[in-house]
């Protein structure tokens, strides 16, 4: 039986280590580095040295797992664990200097996430929790929001790069919550949304096309705080990052009902 405490709080500290390093990084960044994975999906040096960091450590933590990493780095086959690591989570962001960016580990078995930290290095704010446990930031626990109606609701969007597969579907999202919702806002961090989510800085955040490691811990975090999180039509199919639709669970059913009109 794996102590999820216990792993919590090293996957903190690995997380927190990584996140200074781009910090750091980010003082020299050089432009010219960076690599274009698909059409505006960049990578660069600090994506790769970041998560070859993280892999090390936690590899270290626990022999036996494998891991399902954004850059590549680890292996997944058989495992009863496995890790799910975004090493840069807002790479964009990172590259143009702007906030928000993040490091998200997220651990989980054969059926579901046990561990979840998001450390946005921006605002130096950490985001934790585990199987059973509450939602921390920074060592305060977490809830989300008690809003229940649309007109109020403060709504984090996310444009994927999948562009031309998504367009309609964010042409819809816009058409039916522009004016209608409280605020709209495009951040470009997925991980770090989900955890504002948890904190009751947003009511809900809507996108697709992710990867798995994108939105596991962050998704675990918000649960964790009484959130929910499904695809488009209330279904448990996001842990794929295919269809993300994560609320306060209070607008959960009115955001699917309006998905639905599509």
């Amino acid at each position: 039986m794996l102590d999820l405490e216990l792993i919590t709080e090293k996957v903190k500290m690995i997380a927190i280590e990584a996140g200074h390093f781009l910090l750091e990084e980010r003082i020299h960044f050089k432009r010219e580095k960076v690599e274009e994975k698909r059409s505006h999906d960049y990578v660069s040096y600090v994506d790769k040295e970041s998560e070859r960091r993280i892999v090390a450590a936690l590899s270290k933590l626990l022999p036996e797992a494998g891991f399902i990493a954004e850059e590549g780095s680890g292996f997944h086959g058989e495992e009863e664990y496995y890790w799910l690591v975004d090493p840069l989570d807002g790479t964009t962001n990172y590259i143009h200097d702007n906030a928000p960016y993040c490091v998200s580990i997220a651990l989980r078995d054969k059926k579901e996430l046990l561990v979840g930290v998001v450390y946005e290095v921006c605002r130096d704010e950490c985001y934790w929790s585990w199987k059973g446990s509450k939602a921390y930031l920074n060592g305060c626990e977490i809830s989300v929001s008690g809003i229940t109606v649309m007109d109020r609701a403060f709504i984090a969007l996310g444009f994927p790069y999948s562009f031309e597969d998504y367009k309609p579907t964010a042409h819809h999202i816009i058409e039916e919550l522009y004016g209608n919702v409280g605020g709209m806002r495009l951040q470009g961090a997925a991980a770090a949304e989900l955890c504002y989510v948890a904190a009751g800085r947003f009511e809900a955040r809507i996108e697709a096309h992710l990867g798995p490691w994108d939105i596991a811990a962050g998704a675990l975090i918000l649960m964790q705080a009484g959130g929910i999180v499904t695809d488009f039509t209330g279904g448990n199919n996001f842990y794929t990052g295919e269809q993300v639709l994560a609320s306060n669970g209070k607008i959960h059913y009115q955001l699917i009902a309006m998905l639905a009109k599509k």
